[in-house]
């Protein structure tokens, strides 16, 4: 149980911070508090009352007091992010003492675990502005949408942003070889499909392949198919928590797993080919994926169908327009032994992946 007394949490800024203080002399309660520290990848200073040397309870960036404690922390100076804890559900009195010490939260044992040891992880990883994430999803099959993925990461991180791209079409045979890593070092999607709860964002950056300054999540040559949606939805969480720009290769079929990473999207890239069979596929795709995601555009591909432009297939769907993703050599097919899609700075797909960045980050209020 978890309950809310008056303040909001405190802010955390970006970037890695301390862990947090526990302040109890109940053994028990101290065991199971530095459990759950290691579990959320955190290191906690421990003290049985106010700690004594300057700033110690001030700048704790969270405080953990132990319900037995409460009397001794009474005096100390009201802050943001302190959290009582005990483990008597019935004893009501805890909501005065968690009053009189100004604590932002009553969390009771074993039933708020889960919910401390995100808190925990929280403070510990440092929370700043969520990642700007993009998922790009073909409109058919064959329409450039792994392609134009691969070119909105590589241009983010030329841009000097955190990225992660994460290939979520485990039949689409893999965007790191798109990107010529197939063999690179690091963790595919199978070693996380047990995962659930919270995945520390550093450790999951950290665990995946870096190619061309970005981190990719993508698929192994095994025969797993399918990650349920408690790990889709705990890793790209992770993701998100990181920052920067996260860009998600989305399947044209809707899965629980796609369903929940549609959800965590903040805006939609649907890919489509300007002629009348693709505008009819899309257009079926995007009632599929409009039942989760709100946010959906076109980016429009040529050549041109006769009687069709860009504008006509935004019409026709009934979608916002990003605009007319250039025709570059090598879009609809994999580059083998070549540079990646919009490596090439100054081509027409970078410069398109750039200014529907630069927008799509203002709109996100990311600068």
């Amino acid at each position: 149980m978890a309950g809310t007394v008056t303040h909001e949490p405190q802010p955390a800024a970006g970037g890695r911070q301390g862990g947090p203080l526990i302040v109890t002399e109940d053994a028990e309660l101290l065991d199971d508090l530095l459990r759950l520290c290691a579990a959320a990848g955190a290191t906690p200073e421990v003290h049985h009352g106010v700690p004594e040397r300057q700033g110690g309870w001030e700048t704790a960036p969270l405080v953990l007091v132990g319900d037995d404690a409460a009397r001794r922390v009474r005096g100390a100076a009201r802050r943001r992010g302190v959290v009582l804890v005990g483990r008597d559900q019935d004893d009501s009195g805890v909501w005065r003492r968690a009053v009189e010490i100004g604590a932002d939260h009553v969390l009771v044992l074993p039933d708020g675990e889960q919910w401390l040891v995100d808190r925990i992880a929280d403070v510990a990883e440092g929370v700043g502005r969520p990642a700007l994430t993009v998922g790009v999803i073909g409109g058919r099959g064959g329409a450039g949408a792994s392609t134009l993925a691969c070119a909105l990461a590589v241009t983010s991180a030329r841009e000097g942003l955190r990225t992660l791209l994460v290939d979520a079409d485990p039949l689409g045979g893999g965007l790191d070889v798109l990107l010529g890593g197939e063999s690179a070092e690091g963790l595919r999607w199978p070693a996380f499909a047990a995962s659930r709860g919270r995945v520390g964002g550093g450790a999951l950056e950290e665990s995946l392949p870096e190619l061309h300054s970005l981190r990719v999540l993508s698929w192994d040559r095994g025969d797993c198919v399918a990650i349920p949606p408690q790990a889709v939805r705990a890793v790209l969480a992770a993701a998100r928590r990181r920052g920067g720009t996260v860009v998600v290769d989305l399947p044209r079929r809707i899965d629980d797993g796609v369903a929940e990473a549609l959800a965590q999207l903040d805006v939609g890239l649907l890919v489509v080919p300007a002629e009348l069979r693709a505008v009819a596929a899309a257009g079926r795709v995007a009632s599929a994926v409009g039942m989760v995601l709100r946010d959906l555009r076109v980016a429009v591909r040529g050549p041109y169908a006769p009687g069709l432009d860009d504008r006509e297939v935004s019409r026709l769907l009934g979608l916002p327009l990003v605009g007319e993703v250039p025709v570059e050599s090598g879009l609809s097919r994999p580059h083998e032994g070549k540079a990646p899609p919009g490596a090439a700075g100054r081509g027409p797909l970078a410069r398109f992946c750039r200014e529907f960045l630069e927008r799509a980050l203002v709109e996100a209020g990311g600068v």
